[in-house]
């Protein structure tokens, strides 16, 4: 399935800075309203946005982001399967 959607960020680093970044403005937005009102609420965009929508996108997000180049899909005849690529030795020059 090619058109699937993808969470899967450039690396494992960049993803945990998203998460970091997304966890955080989320709960600041809750936890800055008895200071600023209604104001914090402005950070859960920001949030929502670094997550690409919702906790459990940036999760299968990570898992993508994990295992890209190490899982393979293979569907033929209607039967489909993951299996472990090949590691591929460095070349030597």
């Amino acid at each position: 399935m090619t058109g699937a959607p993808t969470f899967a960020s450039r690396s494992v680093p960049v993803h945990l800075l998203r998460g970091l970044v997304g966890f955080g403005a989320l709960a600041a937005s809750v936890l800055l309203l008895p200071v600023t009102g209604a104001w914090s609420l402005l950070l859960a965009p920001v949030g929502l946005l670094a997550l690409r929508g919702c906790p459990m996108c940036w999760t299968v997000g990570l898992v993508q982001t994990v295992s890209r180049g190490r899982l393979r899909r293979s569907c033929t005849a209607g039967r489909c399967e993951v299996t472990v690529a090949a590691r591929t030795s460095p070349t030597q020059g």
